[in-house]
Formats: C-alpha cells, sequence, structure tokens
C-alpha cells in the first residue's frame, strides 16, 4: 500500500534529524564517502550521497516545511528516504552503537543522525 503524500511529508520530516547545514557539512567529509552502493553512471558517487544533495535541495527550497510547496520530484525523493530510513532504522541496532559502521554513515547520507534524539 503506497502512503498518502502527508504521511510521507510528516515522517520524511520526522526522520530527515539533520539540518542542510549539518548534512552539508558531513557530506564534504571523506568518511561521508565510504558507506552504500556505487551509482552505476561511473562517477564514484554513491547513491545515498547522491540522496543526500537532494534533500539538501528540499531543506532549502522549503525551509517552513510548507506541505503545498514540495513538488513530485521532491515528494519522490521523500518516499525514498523516509523507506530507506524506516527499513535501516529497523534492522539495524549497530548505527546507534557504532559511529564507524558503515550503517550509521550510511543513514547519516540519507539525512538521520542515529545519535541524535
Amino acid at each position: 500500500m503506497v502512503k498518502d503524500n502527508d504521511t510521507v511529508i510528516q515522517e520524511f520530516n520526522e526522520l530527515v534529524n539533520m539540518t542542510s547545514a549539518e548534512l552539508e557539512s558531513w557530506l564534504k567529509e571523506e568518511q561521508s564517502q565510504d558507506s552504500g552502493w556505487s551509482k552505476d553512471d561511473g562517477s564514484s558517487e554513491t547513491v545515498g550521497h547522491e540522496s543526500g544533495r537532494k534533500i539538501i535541495d528540499i531543506l532549502n527550497n522549503n525551509p517552513n516545511k510548507d506541505p503545498d510547496k514540495y513538488d513530485d520530484e521532491d515528494l519522490q525523493h521523500m518516499r525514498k528516504v523516509v523507506s530507506y530510513c524506516k527499513r535501516h532504522l529497523a534492522q539495524e541496532e549497530k548505527a546507534k552503537q557504532n559511529t564507524d559502521s558503515k550503517s550509521y554513515k550510511s543513514l547519516k547520507n540519507w539525512g538521520h543522525d542515529p545519535l541524535k534524539t
């Protein structure tokens, strides 16, 4: 069953607990590139790293989180972020225990810092 847009927006805003500045700073660190699947376009960027850049755009383009200001492309990516974060948070307790783990780094690439409450 597909979630409605309002639910996706709510869950995205709950799960993405990093600000655009925090995420941008994280993505500049070398360790942010050490986890996740490489894109199949020949670049060295991972899927999660690219996702982080898209999340920054979403956050910067709608800082007040007005549900009416998200476009279809935003909602499509927000849906992907929610799915990824929920799945990995349910499976991987390691992300909260080990900041050197790929799980921790990958979740941060997707805008979720497991150490934040």
